[in-house]
C-alpha cells in the first residue's frame, strides 16, 4: 500500500496524452552519442531556464532531435528508451505524436515511422501514434500526403502544433472532418501561446474534443463553458507551461481552476528533451505547488484513461485500479 506521496503517485497506472515523439528523444541517448556535441547537463535542461520565446523553444528542440532522426530504425531506438522511462513509472497508455514535416526531411514515409514506434512498445504499454503538423502544411508540400493520413491503418490520429499565432489555414476544417469519419481522432495546440479565441476556433471551427495545452482559455469564461458543454478535454503539461512562460509559476497555473469547473484536464510532458521532466514530475509538482490532494491526482489519471482509446473492459479494470490506490492511500494517512 502506498503510504508516501512518491509511493501513491508511482502506483497510479497512469497515461501520457501530449507527448512530441521529436521533444521526449531521451537525452542520454545525444550524449553517448556525441559527448563533445552533447554535454551531460546542458543550461536549456536545468530546472530554472526559461525560454525567452516560443521560436529560441523551437530552435533548441530542432537542434538537438533532428541530428538523431534520420531513418525509421532512429525512431525505434529513441521510442524504446522513451517507452522504458513510461513502464518505470506506471505509465501504462501513451498517445505521441512525430512531426510529419520530417518524412520529407528524411525521405521515409509516415506509416514506417509509426510502425518503428509502434513496434518499440514493450508489453503492458499501449501506444496510439499521432501525425503531427503545422498550420501552415494544410496549404503546403505536404498536401499530398496529408491527403492520404485516413488510409494509414496503424495512425490513430492528427494533431496541429507549433507556432500557434500562425493562421488556421481554411481547409483545416474539412481535412479534419474527413480524417475523424475516417475514425481517426484530432487534435489541435490553443491557448498556449494564443489567448481562448484560439481554443474557441480549434472547438467550434476544428470540430476538436482533444485540446493540447487549452489553459488560456481560463481567461473566457465563455469559452471554459463551451469545453465543458462539447466534452472536450485539455491535454495539460504544467512544467512545460512554466519553462516557455505561459504562466510565471505552477502556483498561477489554471489546472485546478479549469478542472473544478468541470473541464477534463490530463497531465503529460510534452517536450522532456527539453524539459528534463517526467510524467512523475508532473504529478510531483501538482502536489507540491498546487497541493494537490490524493484525490486531485487520482482524478488526473482518471481523466487520461477516460479518453484513451482502449478497450472498455481496460478502462474499467484500470479504473477500478485507481480506486483501490487512492483508498489505500488515504487510510494510510489516517493511521
Amino acid at each position: 500500500m502506498p503510504t508516501t506521496l512518491q509511493a501513491f503517485i508511482q502506483a497510479l497506472p497512469k497515461t501520457e496524452t501530449h507527448l512530441h515523439v521529436e521533444g521526449a528523444l531521451p537525452y542520454e541517448l545525444l550524449t553517448a552519442w556525441d559527448p563533445s556535441r552533447y554535454p551531460e547537463d546542458p543550461p536549456f535542461r536545468r530546472a530554472n531556464f526559461r525560454y525567452p520565446t516560443f521560436p529560441d523553444f523551437e530552435r533548441t528542440l530542432l537542434d538537438n532531435a533532428l541530428p538523431w532522426f534520420t531513418s525509421a530504425e532512429r525512431y525505434y531506438e529513441a521510442t524504446k528508451v522513451m517507452f522504458a522511462k513510461h513502464v518505470a513509472q506506471n505509465v501504462r497508455y501513451v498517445e505521441t505524436s512525430f512531426h510529419l514535416p520530417v518524412t520529407q526531411f528524411i525521405n521515409v514515409p509516415g506509416p514506417e515511422i509509426v510502425a518503428a514506434i509502434l513496434a518499440a512498445a514493450p508489453p503492458g504499454l499501449e501506444v496510439r501514434v499521432f501525425a503531427g503538423m503545422l498550420r501552415s502544411d494544410i496549404s503546403g508540400d505536404l498536401r499530398p500526403t496529408i491527403d492520404q493520413l485516413h488510409t494509414w491503418t496503424n495512425l490513430a490520429g492528427v494533431d496541429l502544433h507549433g507556432f500557434e499565432q500562425m493562421p488556421t489555414e481554411p481547409d483545416t476544417a474539412g481535412v479534419w472532418a474527413k480524417l475523424r469519419a475516417a475514425g481517426k481522432v484530432t487534435k489541435c495546440h490553443a491557448g498556449e501561446f494564443d489567448g481562448p479565441g484560439r481554443v474557441r476556433e480549434a472547438i467550434e471551427e476544428l470540430g476538436v474534443t482533444r485540446v493540447q495545452h487549452g489553459v488560456r482559455a481560463i481567461e473566457d469564461p465563455a469559452v471554459v463553458r463551451l469545453a465543458i458543454d462539447r466534452g472536450v478535454t485539455f491535454d495539460v503539461c504544467p512544467i512545460s507551461n512554466v519553462r516557455l512562460k505561459v504562466v510565471h509559476s505552477l502556483a498561477d497555473h489554471p489546472i485546478r481552476r479549469l478542472m473544478e469547473a468541470g473541464v477534463r484536464c490530463t497531465v503529460s510532458t510534452d517536450d522532456p528533451l527539453c524539459f528534463a521532466n517526467s510524467v512523475t514530475d508532473e504529478y510531483l509538482a501538482l502536489a507540491g505547488e498546487l497541493s494537490f490532494t490524493h484525490a486531485e491526482l487520482a482524478r488526473v489519471a482518471v481523466n487520461g484513461w477516460e479518453v484513451a482509446s482502449v478497450s472498455s473492459d481496460l478502462r474499467k479494470s484500470v479504473l477500478e485500479e485507481i480506486r483501490q490506490v487512492t483508498i489505500s492511500a488515504d487510510h494510510s494517512e489516517q493511521r
